[in-house]
């Protein structure tokens, strides 16, 4: 089903790296929401009234909630595709995770007043009246989510949208709520056990719960979320595969928004090279990122003393002193300042960031081990963080 959709309304949908195709598909999606959460709506809404349920009713109007949450959705994506100003640089793409935030606070404003209903549901039960139609109804919703569920997570990850992956655990959440409300509706009419208003309670937090989740989900990457595994290792990976790469570090991705990732990285070349033709490799391993992962690479070039005996000794001397502190110690940018009076070792030294606040102890041990060698030199150590 999802492929035929993808066909029938997305031009060209497998060349998911283009911003046309991205607010296609973001379209979709936002329509199908709309489209299948009004039509739960109403047939919840009118059993919901039938057989005096507040459960039924609540997740009638969690499924308009959602409703509202697709119309967000499809604003999100149209402004998140604005070209570039002189006052957004880095264009609007962001805007796909804020509409992720007014979608949250939807449901939290929802979510809240249906607890307050089913708080008073208990308070004051009322006998529940259990059909037919409440059952299909309830069953139709169940089936229905199910394939939502599946088809915002396969758009999403087609596109990698926050948005859209919140949208399918929305729809599973649901899932779970309206499986909830029916066995509410099947204890009551089998056992005689009033338990509507507690199940209306138990979907009023599940809502809640759903609108927490969307929150982190979209706060996360405007915060700076670090990048994933799977892109830092690609990038990686891509770099490193050019012959006369020696080394690489100080990888930093910054998102803007889906198709706006930018990204820097230090570059270690032989610094026996023509300056000339270090400057090619680089330019080729930014056309290269840019082409197969879509990300706009900037490379810093450091260049990597090979031929020097006393370099070389010195930098396999300090590699093996911070394996022995710690094996998640690593270090680059070695480089060795000759004075008239002292000779320093300049370096960077990565560090874990559970290991903040010990930098001065780390240098000192370095220092002692360097003495303990009968190494006279004194080291400038500058300190990044990793995870």
């Amino acid at each position: 089903m999802t492929e035929l959709l993808l066909r029938l309304f997305v031009k060209d949908y497998r060349s998911t790296k283009s911003s046309a195709v991205h607010l296609s598909i973001g379209k979709l999606a936002g329509m199908t929401g709309i489209v299948c959460n009004v039509l739960l709506f109403l047939g919840k809404l009118a059993v919901g009234l039938i057989a005096g349920s507040v459960s039924i009713i609540a997740d009638a109007v969690n499924n308009l909630s959602d409703a509202a949450s697709s119309v967000v959705t499809l604003l999100g994506f149209r402004m998140a595709q604005q070209p570039a100003d002189s006052d957004h640089p880095y264009g609007h793409a962001r805007y796909e995770y804020l509409s992720g935030l007014v979608i949250a606070a939807l449901i939290f404003l929802i979510g809240g007043d249906l607890a307050k209903t089913s708080f008073q549901k208990i308070l004051s039960p009322a006998a529940v009246e259990f059909s037919a139609a409440v059952f299909i109804v309830l069953l139709v919703s169940i089936c229905m989510k199910l394939w939502m569920s599946a088809f915002f997570r396969s758009l999403g990850r087609r596109i990698q949208s926050t948005t859209l992956e919140a949208t399918s655990v929305d729809s599973r959440n649901d899932v779970i709520a309206s499986l909830a409300v029916l066995a509410g509706c099947l204890t009551e009419y089998f056992f005689h056990i009033n338990v509507d208003g507690y199940i209306g309670l138990v979907v009023a937090v599940f809502i809640l719960y759903s609108g927490f989740g969307i929150a982190r989900e979209t706060v996360s990457p405007l915060l700076g979320k670090r990048a994933s595994q799977e892109l830092v290792e690609r990038i990686s990976q891509l770099v490193l595969s050019h012959d006369k790469v020696l080394g690489i570090h100080d990888l930093l991705v910054h998102d803007y928004g889906p198709g706006q990732c930018f990204a820097s990285l230090h570059v270690e070349l032989s610094a026996d090279e023509d300056p000339l033709v270090c400057h090619d490799i680089i330019d080729d391993i930014e056309c290269d990122v840019l082409e197969e992962l879509n990300v706009h690479l900037v490379i810093h070039y450091d260049p990597v003393v090979q031929n020097d005996e006393e370099w070389n000794e010195m930098r396999s001397i300090v590699e093996e002193i911070i394996h022995e502190l710690d094996p998640q110690l690593s270090m680059h940018d070695f480089r060795i300042a000759r004075g008239a009076k002292q000779t320093k070792l300049v370096f960077d030294l990565a560090v874990p960031y559970s290991m903040t606040g010990q930098h001065k102890e780390l240098k000192k041990k370095i220092d002692e081990a360097l003495i303990k060698r009968k190494k006279e030199y004194i080291t400038v150590i500058h300190f990044d963080g990793k995870a």
